[in-house]
C-alpha cells in the first residue's frame, strides 16, 4: 500500500510535517551563513528581531503577510478543483489596475470606506477577467493552465508598463505611475490595532487591507466545505472520472474556480495600491503572486493554514531585510536563497517527510 494514501491525523499532516520541513530548510539555510563565515544563530536572532522585535516590525510583517494571504488562497481555490494556477502575479497586476482606476474616479468625491467596496469589486473583476482566458482555453480547449497562466503573467507585466508609461502618467512627470491617490482612495492604517497591544506602528504600511484578507480567508472556506460548489470543486479535484461519473459539468467548475483565483489575487493589489503607495507602479506585486504557490502548499490548501504560512514568509521578508542591513555579508540575494530554500522544502519537497511519518505511525498503532 503506498504511503500517499494511508491516512494520517491532522496534527501530522497540518502541523508535524510542515514543521519538519521548515526546520531542515532553516538547517541548510543555517549551514549557507556559516559557510560564507556568519554565525546562523545570530543571522536567526537578527531574523526574529527584524521581524517581530518590534511594533513596526511587527507591522511591516503582518504587510507583507496581506499580500500573501490573497495570492495563497487564489492558489488554493484552484488547487481545490484540480486546477495549478501560476497565473496569480499577472491577475494581481491587473487587479492592481481595477482598484487604481476605482480609487482615481471617487477619491475626489467620497470617504475611503464607501471606495474600499467598490475597489475590492473593480480589483476582483480585473484580476477574474484576467484568469478568463486560460480558463476557457483549460474548460473549452484542453490547453494546459499552468503554460496559459504563466505566459499570462508575462502579457499582464507588459500591459501593465505600457498603460503606466503611455496612458496614466501624470501628464510632465518621468515615473511610470499615476498620480497620488486623495484620502477617499487610501485604506487607513491600522495603528489603531497595534496600539491595542501596546506597540507603535511607525512607518510600516499595515493597513485594513489586512482585515479585508482574513474575511476572504473566512469566505473561501466556506465555499469550500460548507458549500454544494465547494464540494463539486473538491470532487473535481480528486477525481475527474469520479466527477463526470457524480454529473459535476467539468467545464462550469472549471470557470467558477479560476474566476474566483483570479479574483483572489486582484485583491492583493488593495494592499500596495491602496494602502502603501496609494498610487498604481510598475511591480507593484513583487512577486507575491508566485509566494502564494508556496504559501498556499505550506498551508495545505486550508485558509487557516495559508494565514499562518503567510505570516512565516512575512517575518523571512521582513527579517530578511533587516539581517541584510545589519550583516553585510548576507546580502540580498542571500536572503532570496534562503526564501527559496523555504520555498522548496515546504512546497516542492512538502511530502518529503511522510514515508517516515507512515512508518512511526503504524509502528505507534501496532505497539
Amino acid at each position: 500500500m503506498s504511503t500517499a494514501s494511508v491516512p494520517l491525523p491532522n496534527w501530522i499532516n497540518y502541523g508535524l510535517i510542515p514543521l519538519l520541513n521548515l526546520l531542515v530548510a532553516f538547517l541548510i539555510s543555517g549551514f549557507v551563513v556559516w559557510l560564507i563565515g556568519e554565525s546562523p544563530l545570530a543571522a536567526l536572532s537578527l531574523l526574529i528581531e527584524g521581524a517581530l522585535g518590534s511594533g513596526e516590525g511587527i507591522g511591516f510583517t503582518l504587510y507583507y503577510a496581506t499580500s500573501f494571504i490573497f495570492t495563497g488562497l487564489s492558489v488554493a481555490v484552484a488547487i481545490h478543483a484540480g486546477l495549478f494556477n501560476i497565473g496569480s502575479e499577472g491577475q494581481a497586476y491587473l487587479g492592481g489596475l481595477g482598484c487604481a482606476l476605482v480609487a482615481l474616479a471617487l477619491d475626489h468625491y467620497v470617504p475611503w470606506y464607501v471606495t474600499m467596496p467598490v475597489a475590492v469589486v473593480g480589483a476582483g473583476l480585473f484580476g477574474a477577467a484576467w484568469a478568463f482566458i486560460p480558463a476557457f482555453l483549460q474548460a473549452k480547449r484542453g490547453s494546459h493552465i499552468v503554460i496559459t497562466t504563466i505566459m499570462f503573467n508575462y502579457i499582464g507585466a507588459a500591459l501593465m508598463v505600457y498603460l503606466l508609461v503611455h496612458v496614466l502618467i501624470v501628464p510632465g512627470k518621468m515615473a511610470p505611475e499615476t498620480r497620488t491617490f486623495l484620502e477617499g482612495g487610501q485604506l487607513p492604517k491600522l495603528g489603531w490595532l497595534m496600539n491595542l497591544f501596546g506597540a507603535k506602528l511607525g512607518a510600516a504600511p499595515f493597513n485594513v487591507s489586512f482585515l479585508i484578507a482574513l474575511v476572504a480567508a473566512y469566505f473561501v472556506w466556506l465555499l469550500i466545505w460548507r458549500t454544494k460548489l465547494g464540494f463539486e470543486m473538491r470532487t473535481l479535484g480528486v477525481s475527474q472520472s469520479a466527477a463526470a461519473y457524480a454529473g459535476i459539468p467539468y467545464a462550469r467548475i472549471v470557470m467558477i474556480a479560476m474566476l474566483l483565483s483570479g479574483a483572489l489575487a486582484g485583491m492583493m493589489a488593495l494592499n500596495p495600491v491602496m494602502g502603501s503607495s496609494a498610487r498604481l507602479q510598475v511591480e507593484f506585486v513583487g512577486g507575491a503572486g508566485f509566494v502564494g504557490i508556496a504559501v498556499s502548499l505550506m498551508g495545505r490548501n486550508h485558509p487557516v493554514g495559508i494565514i499562518f504560512s503567510a505570516i512565516l514568509f512575512g517575518i523571512l521578508y521582513q527579517g530578511g531585510d533587516w539581517i541584510s542591513f545589519e550583516m553585510p555579508n548576507i546580502t540580498r540575494e542571500m536572503i532570496l536563497v534562503i526564501q527559496g530554500l523555504v520555498i522548496l522544502f515546504a512546497g516542492a519537497l512538502e511530502y518529503m517527510f511522510r514515508p517516515a511519518m507512515v512508518r512511526v505511525y503504524q509502528q505507534f498503532k501496532a505497539a
